[in-house]
């Protein structure tokens, strides 16, 4: 059988640098700026995984955000230590809460925030017994 192995979440972002901006100051990810094919490129290393963030184009050839619940992908999910402290830290930074931490499952919480574009972030906390 074939191995996988995750590689990238790719977003698309009306304003590359607002998105990779909110990203590092909300949820520490790395910015890594470079070029490809002569244009600037924005990606980002969050929580030991790339993330891509490419331009939209201005011809609106990119449909807008679909509103939540949909189908396809929902959201992405970041594995945290403490979820009460990240919320708390995150809610001075003035990240919106679209669910409020609270416990799943016996030794799982979770909490989701929503990012820049209406992107759907799921924080858990997982703990062995």
């Amino acid at each position: 059988m074939s191995r996988f192995g995750f590689d990238h979440i790719h977003l698309r972002s009306p304003d590359p640098e607002a998105t990779a901006a909110w990203f590092e100051r909300m949820l520490d990810a790395e910015v890594i700026r470079s070029t490809q094919d002569g244009k600037p490129r924005i990606d980002l290393r969050l929580g030991g995984q790339n993330v891509f963030i490419a331009q939209v184009p201005e011809d609106g050839s990119v449909a807008p955000p679909p509103s939540p619940p949909h189908q396809g992908l929902d959201h992405f999910g970041l594995r945290v230590d403490d979820l009460d402290a990240v919320a708390a830290e995150l809610k001075a930074k003035g990240v919106a809460f679209t669910m409020e931490p609270r416990q799943a499952r016996p030794g799982l919480r979770i909490a989701f925030i929503r990012g820049p574009q209406g992107i759907s972030i799921e924080l858990l906390e997982r703990r062995t017994a």
